[in-house]
């Protein structure tokens, strides 16, 4: 793939890089960092600047999170509702959980959205779940761009820097990537260990006899 990317990039210049990272904000497994770096790398031997590149990126990243923020909006929440009243026995889900969850991100979404825009494959897919609570688009906006730019900046000014080597910043993106993972993952388990931990506080009945 990344000799796909660079091909491309080198064919098209600025269309391509816009052209790329639109569609790396909806098809997430297209590497971010390969574009941007390479894209840093391109402004020391053709007539490409680090600002023509980190603008086309920045716009092109806005485009697609606006795509995927659109798709989440779409869905219904009241399905969703509706799958709990007849699964969540199951699930041990109910809706006041889906409407504490839509007040949680309400809370702290946008936030969340801004440091998400940071992270390799996370950054795009965090859009979908802004959309699903229907967050303010104006706040959404803001906070995307704040934190897609910044995520831009550094890799274009990285990639112009490092020149050929390019290519071993983006080996040392991926362990970044996995420690992100690994770090959200923790906070996942966590999160899911005390919210199970309150719920059985809260329902004694919910609670196996031995």
């Amino acid at each position: 793939m990344e000799n796909w990317i660079t091909s491309i990039m080198e064919a098209f210049g600025y269309w391509g890089i816009f052209l790329l990272i639109t569609l790396e904000n909806i098809f997430p497994p297209i590497p971010s960092e390969v574009i941007l770096t390479f894209g840093g790398f391109m402004t020391t031997y053709t007539n490409l600047t680090v600002t023509g590149v980190i603008v086309v990126a920045t716009v092109g990243s806005i485009i697609g999170a606006v795509i995927l923020y659109g798709l989440g909006y779409l869905i219904n929440v009241d399905r969703l509702e509706m799958i709990i009243d007849r699964w969540g026995r199951f699930l041990r889900v109910k809706k006041e959980d889906l409407r504490k969850a839509d007040a949680w991100f309400e809370r702290y979404g946008y936030w969340t959205v801004f440091f998400c825009r940071m992270i390799p494959l996370i950054r795009s897919l965090i859009s979908i779940p802004a959309g699903m609570a229907k967050m303010k688009f104006g706040l959404f906006l803001l906070y995307t761009t704040f934190g897609t730019l910044i995520w831009n900046i550094i890799l274009v000014l990285v990639g112009a820097a490092v020149g050929n080597n390019w290519g071993k910043f983006v080996a040392f993106m991926d362990v970044y990537s996995n420690i992100a993972y690994t770090i959200i993952a923790f906070a996942i388990v966590v999160a899911l260990f005390f919210w199970i931990r309150s719920r059985k506080r809260s329902n004694p009945s919910q609670k196996l006899n031995p």
